[in-house]
């Protein structure tokens, strides 16, 4: 198990994800492995697009839940069991905090690349746009999605058992990557002192 103060199985949030996750439930893990694969199958290796799988589900939805209707009122039985179709009003708050925690965050690394000139942020950012629009060419954003779900699924209970050995070799690249930014940064500061002397 985790050597931390906190274990990953807490980290992760200690609930039903977290067993799925870790695969302790071994049979829902699975199925969802399973799952993602049959989706990602459906959709790009069998050619359906998900607006047309999407609606074709819900015409069957639709067409069963009339029939069933129909036919209810033929035979005197009760009418399908729907739930309340409504969005409650603290689900909208919680979900647009959330989206105001990230909006924030975005517009005040926005703001430290352009008003607070900060090269450090700014190299980053042109780090990891560059890494997504580099990984994106290679794949499609389905193959994408399904990559993430499955690293999701299987790097979690191999970060479980081998933590401390991963821990380890995180560090060393932190500090790797972080001296070569550091060194970026400090060559572009350096060349825009001397454009500014001359």
């Amino acid at each position: 198990m985790a050597t931390g103060p906190r274990s990953l199985h807490a980290l992760l949030g200690g609930g039903a994800v977290a067993d799925l996750l870790l695969c302790r439930r071994r049979n829902a893990s699975a199925a969802a492995v399973v799952g993602a694969t049959a989706v990602w199958f459906v959709f790009e290796r069998a050619g359906y697009s998900f607006p047309s799988v999407l609606s074709n589900a819900l015409l069957l939805l639709v067409a069963i839940l009339f029939f069933w209707a129909k036919s209810a009122l033929l035979l005197n039985r009760p009418l399908p069991p729907l739930p309340n179709l409504e969005v409650s009003d603290a689900v909208v708050e919680k979900a647009a905090d959330y989206a105001l925690v990230w909006i924030n965050r975005l517009l005040a690394v926005g703001h430290d690349i352009a008003i607070k000139r900060n090269r450090k942020v700014f190299i980053k950012v042109i780090l990891i746009l560059w890494l997504v629009s580099f990984v994106g060419m290679l794949f499609n954003f389905l193959t994408l999605i399904y990559i993430g779900v499955m690293l999701s699924l299987l790097v979690p209970p191999l970060y479980e058992k081998y933590q401390d050995q991963v821990d380890e070799k995180v560090g060393v690249a932190h500090s790797i990557i972080s001296r070569h930014i550091n060194t970026i940064v400090t060559r572009a500061g350096q060349s825009a002192k001397e454009k500014k002397t001359e």
